[in-house]
């Protein structure tokens, strides 16, 4: 098992580990932090804990989740590992046809049309029915009191805000967005740091769910403005659709990268995705961190797990392939042998047939929750329902309007999605939950975590600290400042693309918590964003 030094930061940091024993709670906001904490020394456990910190954010970052979001869990629960895929499903009246008919070769990014049934407030219910200790009402109380009375906002969430509404005033021209202004402005302008935000539609509406465990948000009333809203925006949701809808508890999918078994959801999610890379990995060598031939390596191994996970990932029920084969030996010795000495434009493989939110719990008993939810491009669609503070996702962009490729939209289906959280076991043991957030960055940010604990030795603060890495296309690879010129350089000499990017929320949001070989938890929380670890 893990033990971490705790004197050693290799990277500037404005912040050290957090030590604790009793119970932690680790997200990208420290209001949503705190309202963990407290649930936890309520007696509630992680499972708890992790519902009111996910609340707590559609409040406080609501640039990056919402009510109307989806959500994925990683839950340990006495000694076993639970997961949860809170992903919604395309509405049953859309088609191809419609789409192409309106003008539409490809998925439209905002408005009505990419809409997607909402998972979150179904994951939050259906964690505490089944492996939570307290009351629904009490896990999100928290939330509810930080809607209604408003609080500050943070100095990164603010900056967020206003790109938004920057890119919205230009975008946005029909009626059907004026809710979101509505709800989202401040005297018509985004809210500054330190200003206090609140929204009373959306503490009613998280008191709603957590009366009735989202069945109004399904299946009442809620239900009955979502769809009527939608329709008139254009789009295809209805009631039909939301009281259809249930979470899936599913089996969550590993690689065993050098003694650690390293966890994910399975498809729809993309974390496939940072398995496939670590498979290939795993048979190299990696002496030091900040190489070259590290850093060339790692890019050449995400660009072909993307290869295969944009060619291969879709709805588990309308995948080609099987994930299984896809994460065998054999097909990951045939992949690695594609690595060369410079940078190589990658094809998808056949194997043989055979804007989000991050947060990390740890409780007192032993459970552990890793979670993620979003709106997926920062505020989504870009349609709040009027008076309710739910902002609808745009996971249906995620769609391809190509009907022969496995992840096409189609009545009732899930899009491929990107949000993933991840999970760390060793020798049947928990270690601990880790994820970073930002679209397509996850699957090579988990990879560039669980190579920076297991092969570099860092503890989480210092591997969220460390630079990063973003493959974005063909040999084009985004370099975060911090980085060594050297490296960038070298990158260059092997035929990579690579820049330098100053796009501050570019290269995701971590959190991290591990349970070292003493039982002692060690935490760590992004520096790129307001984050926070929580513990006592």
């Amino acid at each position: 098992m893990l033990n971490f030094d705790s004197n050693h930061y290799p990277y500037t940091s404005r912040r050290s580990a957090v030590y604790a024993r009793r119970g932690m709670v680790a997200t990208s906001q420290p209001l949503a932090a705190q309202a963990g904490l407290e649930v936890l020394q309520a007696g509630g456990n992680a499972i708890d804990a992790a519902i009111a910190a996910a609340a707590a954010l559609t409040v406080v970052e609501p640039t990056a989740n919402g009510i109307g979001g989806d959500a994925f869990a990683l839950i340990w629960h006495q000694g076993k590992l639970h997961g949860l895929n809170a992903s919604g499903a395309a509405p049953l009246a859309i088609s191809i046809a419609k789409l192409n008919a309106a003008g539409h070769q490809s998925m439209p990014k905002y408005g009505a049309l990419p809409v997607t049934v909402p998972g979150a407030p179904g994951a939050w219910a259906s964690m505490a029915e089944r492996l939570g200790s307290l009351p629904l009402a009490r896990s999100m109380a928290g939330a509810i009191t930080l809607a209604q009375e408003g609080y500050p906002l943070s100095p990164v969430v603010a900056f967020a805000w206003q790109q938004a509404h920057k890119l919205f005033r230009g975008e946005f021209k029909d009626a059907h967005f004026q809710p979101w202004f509505d709800t989202f402005s401040i005297d018509g302008r985004a809210p500054r740091a330190g200003e206090i935000w609140r929204s009373q539609g959306h503490a009613d509406t998280l008191r709603t769910i957590a009366a009735d465990g989202a069945a109004s948000f399904y299946r009442g009333a809620l239900a009955e403005k979502t769809e009527a809203f939608v329709r008139a925006a254009g789009g295809y949701l209805d009631a039909a659709d939301l009281a259809a809808y249930q979470p899936q508890w599913v089996d969550p999918v590993s690689c065993n990268y050098r003694g650690y078994d390293v966890w994910e959801i399975p498809p729809n999610g993309h974390g496939l995705v940072a398995l496939l890379a670590l498979n290939i990995l795993k048979g190299f060598e990696f002496d030091q961190r900040d190489s070259l031939q590290t850093y060339h390596r790692q890019i050449e191994a995400i660009k072909l797990a993307y290869a295969d996970g944009l060619a291969h990932i879709a709805d588990s029920g309308h995948m080609r392939v099987s994930v299984r084969d896809l994460l065998s030996d054999a097909y990951a010795d045939e992949r690695r042998k594609l690595v060369g000495a410079r940078a190589a434009l990658p094809l998808a493989g056949q194997p043989s047939r055979g804007g989000t939110v991050y947060l990390s719990t740890v409780d007192d008993q032993g459970n552990m929750v890793s979670f993620i939810q979003s709106n997926y491009m920062g505020f989504g669609s870009g349609l709040v329902v009027p008076g309710t503070g739910i902002a609808l996702h745009n996971r249906g962009n995620n769609f391809t309007l190509d009907a022969a490729h496995p992840n096409c939209l189609a009545p009732g289906k899930r899009p491929y999605h990107t949000i993933i959280p991840g999970f760390l076991t060793k020798d049947g043991e928990a270690v601990g939950p880790f994820g970073v957030m930002g679209a397509f960055m996850q699957p090579q940010g988990h990879v560039q975590m669980v190579m920076n604990t297991v092969d570099f030795g860092l503890n989480p603060q210092a591997s969220l600290d460390a630079p990063r890495w973003e493959w974005e296309n063909g040999n084009q690879v985004s370099i975060e400042h911090g980085t060594a010129e050297h490296l960038l350089r070298g990158l260059r000499g092997l035929g990579h693309e690579a820049a330098w990017s100053a796009n501050q929320l570019g290269f995701g949001r971590g959190q991290i918590i591990w349970r070292d070989s003493r039982g002692v938890l060690c935490g760590g929380t992004e520096p790129r964003t307001d984050g926070c670890v929580a513990a006592w």
